[in-house]
């Protein structure tokens, strides 16, 4: 099932009722998922891997620094090993493949974006092509094939993360549209540094590849 954003009635609606019920006024960012009877769900706590970013508040995900997420721990640990060896064969941190696995698809291999982005590093059809991957929904298939791909937007862009970054989000010839910068789309722009406020955190120790 295409996990399908909500409408604009449905999120002022659900937006009201999530400000009613909660204990203070909602100042932190909206997830949001839809569950397979087409129930919108949403929290200021992403605690399931479902969960994707549907309003940021202030420009700051507010649980990029939390290790206590259940199923994302689970999930991460369960797909370190295909992360880590689809990293070392690309020349890659490990802990970067990882921060964009989760921006992406929250560790879920199956995921499925509106616009038909699949699997963990939601390759387009047409990148999964180019990448000889041949099922975007098998995890170490999907994981390879997106390593290539950043590997080659950071040598194109002189491995400087925030431009490969922007380039995987939005593509390089947005970036090289705009004069090597990150493009002003308000994906864009909270994409790239919620995946370096995630990479921070691994390399720093405060979340690890483990938990």
């Amino acid at each position: 099932m295409v996990n399908r954003p909500p409408s604009g009635r449905l999120l002022i609606t659900a937006l009201l009722a999530f400000s009613l019920s909660a204990a203070t006024p909602v100042m932190a960012d909206v997830f949001y998922f839809v569950a397979d009877d087409g129930t919108p769900h949403f929290s200021d706590q992403p605690s399931d891997s479902r969960h994707r970013l549907f309003l940021a508040v202030g420009g700051k995900t507010q649980a990029a620094g939390k290790v206590s997420r259940p199923g994302l721990r689970e999930a991460r640990r369960r797909l370190a090993e295909e992360i880590t060896a689809a990293a070392q064969a690309n020349r890659i941190d490990a802990a970067l493949l990882h921060s964009v696995v989760e921006v992406e698809s929250g560790y879920n291999p199956k995921a499925v974006s509106p616009k038909g982005a699949l699997g963990l590093m939601q390759l387009m059809p047409d990148t999964a092509r180019r990448y000889g991957v041949t099922d975007p929904l098998d995890a170490a298939q999907n994981l390879q094939g997106g390593a290539r791909h950043l590997r080659d937007l950071l040598d194109r862009f002189s491995n400087d993360k925030k431009l490969a970054l922007a380039a995987y989000n939005a593509g390089a010839g947005a970036v090289l549209a705009y004069g090597r910068r990150i493009p002003p789309y308000p994906e864009t722009i909270r994409y790239v540094p919620a995946v370096l406020q995630r990479y921070e955190l691994l390399r720093s120790g405060a979340q690890t590849l483990a938990n």
